[in-house]
């Protein structure tokens, strides 16, 4: 038996002003034929699990490339074509295979191409035929469209937000997949789609539970596997919104049925999973008057590069200046002019900085502060998920009035603490920690916290879900409808 797999990701903020180029995906992340081979990172993590699986079970690999881009605007349409055509190529080149693996995001939009995994998977399948498996794994921030369903016979995506599941998910793909093409299940994909617009928090109740139930219904009367694909709400695309996923063995109106039921739970628990949204100001007072201990975590929801967000806006940092917070750290500020000049300046230098807003008026103004350099390192990087490791590049750890700041080169949210720590930016005897981040950082944070808090933010990813200004979807959605299927 032979696997072919590759790995193509980025998720688009078509709201972002911030375009998505070569540059994006040729630098330290992209890989041609030995991903796999390498420390686990974004994007090959999957391909890892994927290599190792078909090596005890004595099954070729055939490798093309692994690349992934940080979240920003719209891929430049040659820069899509170009990749998605070195995969097909190798493809072709690989001759007859069994199993096609694909690793993409699921929410990558191209200038001419509102679902590239849609055009990546029919074009695959145009090559490999009817016959062969062709399984993708996504995250869950996921358009999913009838041509996806069309052309892949397995689509899972992570169960987890923050995505700590992807190796689970990459080990489910793979057993579904070998399965399948030994002839021992026949598996069938149906969609529900919800008419929802949000973003779940899947580590705490109600959809907690959820996750739990959607892990149990697997394996049981023909069940192969249950999704939750919550959508990217930033991407004004025909298929934008949150969709139920269930793969059933031979059975359609069973799979149908399944998703059907799940989709009623996630309607009705709406209103207690809705996130609730401090202002700056109401989530420093939160701050302020807690007691002494563990930080009050903030999460700068709308600033998160992971969103496609610049992560260089300054109204949280100018109001915890504005109001002699102390104490408290705030990271991380993508802005690679600031590090350069506090690498110029060196350890112990005190300088005059102009710190963020660079990138629009999304990033609101830029703020002139005095800075301490406090710690610099050349080649920074922070614990990511699933085990990976994310390059923040050369950063600086500054202070100002009492806050602590941390800079970095490459753009990039907070997943844990050694975003801080690293530099030697300590967090337990802070009183606020604010990171740039809307819910990766949790699974690291929500232990030293004693409390964790959402803020949004003017500018960035707008929070209010009701008043994206989506012009190109389908259907009517909650929550700027009471009840999108009236």
């Amino acid at each position: 038996m032979r696997l072919f797999m590759a790995a193509l990701l980025t998720e688009t903020n078509t709201f972002s002003p911030m375009p998505t180029g070569r540059a994006a995906f040729m630098g330290l992340r992209y890989r041609r034929r030995d991903a796999s081979l390498e420390p686990p990172a974004y994007g090959n993590i999957p391909l890892i699990a994927w290599r190792q699986r078909a090596a005890a079970d004595g099954i070729e690999v055939i490798e093309s490339i692994c690349t992934g881009a940080q979240p920003a605007g719209l891929t430049v349409r040659g820069v899509y074509e170009e990749l998605r055509d070195t995969i097909l190529a190798d493809l072709r080149a690989a001759g007859p295979v069994d199993i096609v693996l694909l690793n993409m995001h699921g929410a990558m939009v191209a200038e001419g191409y509102d679902d590239c995994e849609g055009d990546t998977l029919a074009r695959v399948r145009a090559i490999v035929g009817p016959k062969v498996i062709i399984g993708i794994e996504l995250d869950l921030h996921c358009h999913l469209t009838e041509l996806m369903r069309t052309s892949a016979d397995l689509i899972i995506t992570y169960k987890e937000y923050p995505h700590i599941d992807v190796v689970e998910r990459a080990h489910e793909l793979y057993t579904l997949a070998v399965r399948a093409a030994r002839g021992e299940v026949k598996p069938v994909t149906a969609f529900r789609d919800l008419r929802m617009i949000m973003c779940w928090q899947t580590p705490v109740e109600p959809t907690k539970s959820l996750v739990a139930d959607m892990q149990a219904a697997e394996g049981k009367d023909g069940i192969l596997s249950v999704s939750f694909g919550h959508g990217f709400p930033w991407a004004d695309v025909p298929d934008v919104g949150a969709k139920m996923v269930v793969i059933a063995d031979r059975d359609a109106a069973k799979a149908q049925a399944v998703a059907e039921t799940f989709a009623q739970r996630i309607w009705a628990m709406r209103e207690e999973a809705r996130y609730r949204f401090d202002t700056p100001d109401g989530a420093i007072d939160l701050a302020l008057a807690s007691p002494p201990g563990k930080p009050l975590v903030i999460a700068e929801y709308s600033d998160n590069a992971g969103g496609g967000a610049a992560s260089d806006g300054t109204v949280l940092l100018r109001r915890l200046l504005e109001r002699g917070a102390r104490d408290a750290a705030i990271g991380m500020f993508w802005d690679p002019v600031a590090v350069q000049m506090c690498f110029e300046g060196g350890v112990g230098a005190t300088i005059p900085l102009r710190l963020g807003g660079k990138c629009g008026p999304t990033s609101d103004a830029p703020i002139d502060i005095t800075a301490s350099v406090r710690a610099l390192k050349q080649n920074h990087v922070q614990s990511a998920l699933s085990g990976g490791r994310a390059e923040v590049g050369p950063a600086a750890w500054i202070e100002t009035d009492g806050v602590h700041v941390v800079i970095g080169t490459e753009r990039q949210q907070v997943f844990n603490p050694d975003m801080f720590e690293g530099l030697g930016c300590m967090l337990s005897d802070k009183r606020i920690v604010v990171v740039k981040s809307s819910q990766h950082f949790y699974a690291a944070f929500a232990p030293i916290a004693q409390a964790v808090r959402y803020c949004a933010v003017p500018g960035g990813m707008l929070c209010d879900f009701a008043s994206i200004p989506l012009t190109r979807i389908a259907t009517p959605w909650w929550p700027r409808v009471e009840d999108p299927f009236a």
